[in-house]
C-alpha cells in the first residue's frame, strides 16, 4: 500500500527534488552544504526503503514501480539542474547526456513490454550504475565551495564527481545494452508463442 513505510520514504526522495533544486539555485556555499544534507539523506531513503520492504515483507508491484522511477527522477532532475545551472564541468555535461538517453530507452522499453505483459527485472549492475551516479551527483552538488566550507578545500570535489559521472557511463551503458538484448529477445520469443498458437 501506499502508506506503507517503504512507499512513504520513496515518496520523500521524490519530494526532495524541488528542494534540491531551489538550494543550488541560491548559488551560496552554505545552501550547497545543506543540499548536500538533504541529498545524503535522499539516498538513504533509496537502501531503506528496499530493505524495509524485504524485512517486513512489504514487497509489492507498487513499490517495484515507484523505486526505479524515484531514482531516475533524482538523478535525471539534478543532472538537468546542474547542467543549467553550469555546475557541470565541461565535458561531464556529455555523460549526463548520455545517462539521460539511457534512461529515457530503458523506461520506454519497460514501459513496452509492461503492455505485453512481460517484465524486465533490476540487474545487480544497474544498482552499482546508480550508486556510482549518486556519489558523483553528491560531490557535483557540493562542488569546490561547499568543500572549502567544510575544511576540506584541498578535495578538487567538482573534479571528482565530473570523472565519477564519466565512470559512471561505464556500467549505464553495459546495462542499458543487456536490458535491451533482453528486452527484445523476450519480445521476439513472446510473439513468436504467439505466432505459433495462430498457426496451430
Amino acid at each position: 500500500m501506499l502508506t506503507d513505510l517503504p512507499n512513504i520514504l520513496t515518496l520523500l526522495r521524490i519530494a526532495s527534488i524541488p528542494v534540491l533544486v531551489v538550494l543550488l539555485s541560491v548559488h551560496s556555499p552554505t545552501a550547497n552544504v545543506v543540499a548536500c544534507a538533504v541529498y545524503t539523506a535522499a539516498c538513504i531513503t533509496d537502501y531503506l526503503d528496499g530493505a524495509l520492504a524485504r524485512r517486513w515483507q512489504q514487497l509489492s508491484e507498487l513499490g517495484r514501480m515507484m523505486d526505479p522511477i524515484a531514482d531516475k527522477l533524482l538523478v535525471g532532475s539534478l543532472l538537468l539542474a546542474l547542467a543549467g545551472l553550469t555546475h557541470l564541468p565541461v565535458f561531464s555535461l556529455y555523460a549526463g547526456i548520455i545517462i539521460m538517453i539511457r534512461e529515457i530507452l530503458v523506461s520506454g522499453l519497460r514501459e513496452y513490454m509492461a503492455s505485453q505483459r512481460e517484465t524486465l527485472p533490476s540487474t545487480r549492475l544497474a544498482k552499482w550504475k546508480t550508486g556510482i551516479q549518486m556519489v558523483a551527483i553528491g560531490f557535483l552538488i557540493g562542488g569546490d565551495g561547499a568543500a572549502e566550507m567544510l575544511g576540506l578545500s584541498f578535495l578538487p570535489a567538482t573534479l571528482i564527481g565530473g570523472i565519477l559521472l564519466w565512470f559512471s557511463v561505464i556500467p549505464t551503458v553495459i546495462s542499458g545494452w543487456g536490458y535491451l538484448t533482453a528486452g527484445l529477445a523476450r519480445i521476439m520469443a513472446g510473439q513468436s508463442r504467439k505466432s505459433s498458437k495462430i498457426s496451430f
